[in-house]
């Protein structure tokens, strides 16, 4: 607990109407988008600027108090929550874009701008930033330098490090730091550009960052393609690749998830195929053309049972909507909803889905399946009731199993998500204890007091995920 003293010196710094104690008003600040993890921080607290940081990181300091950076909660591993307690640091004042240089193509802005709100801003100069994860609509640009978040495009477009030009961060000593710029080459010093994306807010507290735009393609175009098999659908997304198109998306779902998002969306998804392929392609409209009579003609050769082409973009858009609804229609099926991220190389798709499926049917569990085919991104949802404690640990039994597989198949325990509380135990698996000594050092010099997102990343290896 923070003693009062310690509150009214945060008061002082960010003002008596940009600080929470009372126990309603954090509540909420203890969670975030995961379902089995929450702890109450002490205090939530809205600075203005690096200079109030500053100052409130000086008193973490002094007092060694954990501090916990949060956007808006949209993240799915536990990451933003103070399981340590003390301070959440929210970022609703420092939602402003700084610069839209249209020579250099870039943006500048603070850490609290929603993310969707970035392709708003530029849309009408023609330009765009590629990184579109699902919480889009509402995350910050913070959370997913944090979280280095990926998206449907990522295939094509990379994810939120290819577009992170240059930071500016406020170190745990409270030193600035200002890294990279408006730069296409810039190999003065270490990257900590790259170092601090999907640092999780652990390294230090980002205040401003410099985004790389692309210029919105000329049209796109959408299909879709059905399976009876999943190993038919995943053996066409090789072949489209090995045929060098790089499809802008290339989405993979399984029956279970097909059937949930036509219950919900109502396009017209043919809910008998065990699987289904969503491709989108942009440019040049003759060069999508001849992409998407290519990707059709592979996909009928590797045995779907039906491709269907949008007339139009506006129909193609109804489909691509369709997709992103995937994780709320899963959602309604029961109370709870365990997403995870389990990432492999794209030919291992179907071997990693087909052991999902029977995972699930070994510990009697609900999970359906979806995900980036065409980077290999796979999200195995279960669908529970955290209320069922005998349930709950079939699902840790399970995702055990799931994720330890990921890791035979090449693979890796989060390709987006992050690793938060969710992911700790499974760290080691990826990184071995060499990978894990060199990131702890790192944490080591950059944090000694170890008050940044505590206990996170680093510092719990050795705790079991879901204690």
């Amino acid at each position: 607990m923070i003693q009062p003293e310690i509150i009214e010196e945060l008061r002082q710094i960010v003002g008596p109407q940009n600080i929470q104690t009372d126990a309603t008003d954090i509540y909420t600040y203890g969670y975030d988008a995961s379902p089995e993890y929450y702890h109450e921080p002490d205090v939530v607290i809205a600075p203005a600027n690096k200079a109030e940081i500053i100052e409130v990181l000086a008193i973490c300091r002094r007092e060694q108090l954990p501090i916990v950076a949060r956007g808006s909660g949209s993240n799915l591993s536990g990451g933003t929550v103070p399981i340590a307690g003390g301070i959440v640091m929210t970022f609703t004042r420092m939602n402003q874009i700084l610069e839209f240089d249209q020579q250099n193509l870039t943006l500048t802005v603070e850490p609290g701008v929603i993310t969707k709100a970035i392709n708003q801003y530029t849309a009408s100069a023609g330009l765009f930033f590629p990184p579109d994860p699902g919480s889009m609509q509402i995350s910050t640009i913070g959370g997913n330098i944090s979280e280095n978040s990926g998206g449907l495009r990522a295939l094509k477009y990379g994810v939120t490090k290819d577009y992170v030009l240059g930071l500016e961060v406020v170190l745990a000593n409270g030193m600035v730091v200002e890294t990279g710029g408006k730069l296409t080459k810039d190999v003065a010093g270490l990257d900590l550009t790259q170092l601090m994306v999907g640092s999780e807010g652990t390294l230090g507290i980002i205040t401003k960052a410099i985004l790389k735009l692309m210029p919105i393609p000329e049209a796109n175009k959408t299909m879709i393609a059905t399976y009876r098999s999943m190993e038919a659908a995943a053996q066409s997304v090789s072949d489209i690749i090995a045929a060098k198109i790089i499809p802008a998306t290339m989405e993979f779902l399984d029956q279970v998830t097909i059937k949930a998002v036509e219950d919900f969306a109502h396009v017209g998804l043919p809910t008998e195929a065990a699987a289904m392929l969503l491709i989108q392609q942009d440019g040049h409209p003759r060069e999508i053309d001849a992409d998407i009579a290519t990707i059709e003609k592979i996909c009928r050769q590797g045995d779907a049972i039906d491709v269907q082409v949008a007339k139009d973009e506006a129909e193609g858009a109804k489909l691509m909507a369709a997709r992103r609804t995937a994780l709320s229609a899963l959602a309604r099926v029961k109370p709870t909803t365990v997403l995870e991220d389990a990432t492999v190389p794209r030919s291992e798709i179907a071997p990693l889905v087909k052991f999902i499926n029977d995972t699930a049917k070994k510990y009697k569990l609900y999970i359906g399946t979806f995900g980036h085919a065409g980077d290999g991104n796979m999200h195995p949802t279960c669908l529970t009731d955290l209320r069922d404690k005998d349930e709950m640990k079939r699902v840790h039994l399970a995702f055990d199993e799931i994720y330890r597989k990921t890791i035979e198949l090449g693979g890796t325990v989060t390709g987006e998500h992050g690793v938060g509380l969710a992911k700790l135990a499974y760290l080691p698996w990826k990184l071995g204890a060499s990978g894990m000594w060199a990131d702890a050092a790192i944490k080591a010099a950059l944090d000694p007091d170890n008050i940044l997102n505590p206990q996170k990343l680093y510092g719990r290896s050795e705790v079991a995920v879901h204690d």
